[in-house]
C-alpha cells in the first residue's frame, strides 16, 4: 500500500515562524536568537500572537512599518505568507521554519 500524501493543509501546518529585531539589511548576524527566541505556529493564534508581537515592536520604535505598509503586512501575518510582511518592515524580519 503507498504511503499517503500530505494535503497542503498538511504540510502549512508544519510551518512554524521567528520574528527577530535585526539591522536594516537584515543580515544573519543581527538577528540573535537568544532575543527573539519565540516560535510562532501557523494556527490563526499563533499568527495573532506573531501580529501583536509586532504591533509592540513597532510601538516601541523598535520596527518600522510605513503607515501605508501596516494594512498589507497585517494580512501577510494573519492570512497569507508571513515571511512576505517582511518586506514592509525595517529593522524587523520574519523567518520560516519547518516543524518536524
Amino acid at each position: 500500500m503507498p504511503a499517503a500524501k500530505k494535503s497542503a493543509t498538511a504540510k502549512s501546518a508544519n510551518k512554524a515562524y521567528i520574528f527577530f529585531n535585526c539591522d536594516g539589511e537584515k543580515s544573519l548576524a543581527s538577528k540573535n536568537i537568544a532575543y527573539n527566541n519565540v516560535v510562532y505556529g501557523n494556527a490563526q493564534t499563533s499568527r495573532k500572537a506573531l501580529w501583536k508581537k509586532i504591533t509592540e515592536e513597532m510601538a516601541a520604535s523598535k520596527v518600522i512599518i510605513a503607515e501605508e505598509n501596516v494594512a498589507l503586512a497585517q494580512k501577510e501575518i494573519l492570512d497569507g505568507d508571513p515571511v512576505e510582511a517582511a518586506k514592509y518592515m525595517q529593522y524587523g524580519d520574519i523567518v520560516e521554519f519547518e516543524r518536524l
